[in-house]
């Protein structure tokens, strides 16, 4: 039976890099298995069926690419990282343009390869976890799934049987926290890609420069950190399917790139002048308001209009009626499965009705969390309303706390340590996200106030897209009126 913890193969001459990679993997709970010979390397593949594979470009008596393809022919959803020693990587560029996953230089950056190998993993998770498109009247799977029954939700279903096997853009909108990432894989596992490798980028996890090099790789000498040529995911994923996650937070620069690629499916890299050929497919998603971004002038009409070849809305769970019900039953099952807690029978009526009653700001996600957090409460075998999350019971009954010292300018926290005790004496469960909301919301008010509202300057000021500061003005409702203030 396959080790339930991720697995790793590395295959490299070299004992004393095999040992290291060893060592600085299983500190972040991998199971590795290294080998020198191609043919060993190539029987643990077949044997442990691993998550990711190191494979060094130089190994006895044979080249990495020749490994390459024969791995390839085994998995070709495998992630493959390959190990180049030297400055000379034109061979494993020339492997990554066939798929690869990336390559790393020796003497090895073992905490960058740590993060390196966690992304591989995540995205062999990604292509290989199902999705279902209906639920069935016996037991729920054990794998992620789409679950409900709702005719938002039907619909949601038939858009992606319809559009899936065709080769157009699609635009996946929704809030955050809704399942735009089941979706998706939902298309790309129902695609004719869906042999090939399948990325993910969030658009909003990286600054403007780091995404121009992330998705179309550079040439060496082209910035400042630029010492050695890297191939970006469009060139990594010829043939495949690009998931670019928080489209709206793309820079102008960035958005011009990317609406060439689709026109003419071609580009160059960072600092090169070499046109590249590319075959992928895009898929995007947003929790932001593209059409009046497009309005404002923050977003590029044209790139719009190319990626909304088709689009499917998600819609938020608080619209989903009866599927709340069928997601807590789904999701408590899975939950109590991985937390092997087979003693639990189920949820209190008084429990339900208070899960049924909470408007789930955030979603699917936030659902998750809250059962995995019931679970962890839980004395017994049933669910009851103490041990729910405090959000849920203190909004079944509202009460009006004690407030915390605010800025006269803002009317928003301004000594952090209040409301963290506040808090604290309440046994929150999710101190971490409260306290940087709090912050996130006096920084981004205080911000305004000093610009006089004016989004444009704030955003200069924050380093933010000025699309992600109006999801939070209206996410905290911010007034931008003469005196920009926010609602306690």
């Amino acid at each position: 039976m396959k080790n339930l913890m991720p697995n790793v193969v590395v295959i490299d001459d070299d004992r004393s890099v095999c040992e290291m990679i060893r060592r600085s993997l299983e500190k972040i709970d991998l199971v590795v298995s290294t080998v020198s010979r191609a043919d060993d390397g190539l029987n643990a593949i077949r044997k442990e069926s691993p998550d990711v594979v190191l494979l060094d470009i130089m190994l006895p008596g044979t080249s990495g690419l020749d490994v390459f393809q024969k791995i390839r022919d085994i998995d070709r959803k495998l992630p493959i990282i390959f190990i180049t020693a030297g400055s000379d990587s034109s061979t494993a560029i020339r492997a990554m343009q066939l798929g690869g996953f990336d390559y790393v230089t020796k003497p090895l950056d073992l905490p960058a390869l740590n993060e390196l190998v966690e992304k591989a993993i995540e995205t062999r998770r990604m292509m290989n976890t199902p999705v279902a498109m209906h639920m069935s009247d016996g037991e729920f799977p054990d794998t992620e799934s789409f679950v409900g029954r709702s005719p938002a939700m039907l619909d949601v279903f038939k858009s992606i049987g319809r559009v899936a096997a065709q080769n157009v853009a699609v635009l996946i909108r929704g809030e955050s926290g809704t399942g735009k990432e089941l979706v998706a894989r939902a298309l790309y596992q129902n695609s004719a890609r869906s042999g090939e490798c399948f990325m993910a980028v969030n658009c909003a996890a990286l600054p403007d420069a780091l995404l121009e090099s992330e998705l179309f790789g550079h040439e060496k000498g082209s910035f400042t950190g630029a010492d050695k040529q890297r191939i970006g995911k469009f060139e990594a994923c010829n043939g495949g399917t690009i998931f670019l996650d928080e489209i709206g937070d793309m820079s102008p620069l960035v958005q011009g790139k990317v609406l060439r690629l689709l026109q003419q499916q071609e580009f160059e890299r960072v600092g090169g002048n070499k046109t590249i050929k590319t075959d992928v497919r895009i898929i995007t998603a947003t929790n932001l308001d593209l059409d009046q971004m497009v309005i404002d002038g923050e977003f590029r009409q044209d790139l719009f209009y190319r990626l909304n070849g088709i689009t499917i809305t998600l819609p938020p769970l608080r619209n989903r009626g009866d599927d709340v019900s069928l997601l807590l039953e789904y999701y408590l099952r899975v939950c109590a499965k991985e937390m092997n807690r087979h003693d639990c029978e189920g949820i209190s009526p008084e429990a339900l009705e208070m899960l049924k009653a909470y408007s789930w700001p955030g979603n699917v996600r936030e659902m998750q969390s809250i059962v995995r957090q019931s679970l962890l409460n839980a004395t017994g075998p049933v669910i009851v309303p103490s041990f729910l999350p405090l959000e849920v019971t203190n909004a079944s009954r509202p009460e009006t706390p004690e407030p915390a010292p605010v800025d006269d300018a803002t009317g928003v926290p301004s000594d952090v340590a209040p409301f963290v005790n506040r808090r604290l004496a309440a046994e929150s469960r999710n101190l971490y996200a409260e306290t940087l909301e709090q912050m996130e919301r006096y920084l981004i008010t205080r911000v305004l106030q000093a610009t006089e509202g004016n989004q444009t300057k704030a955003s200069e000021i924050l380093g933010i897209t000025r699309g992600k500061i109006r999801d939070r003005v209206n996410l905290f409702q911010i007034s931008l009126g003469t005196t920009v203030s926010v609602e306690e």
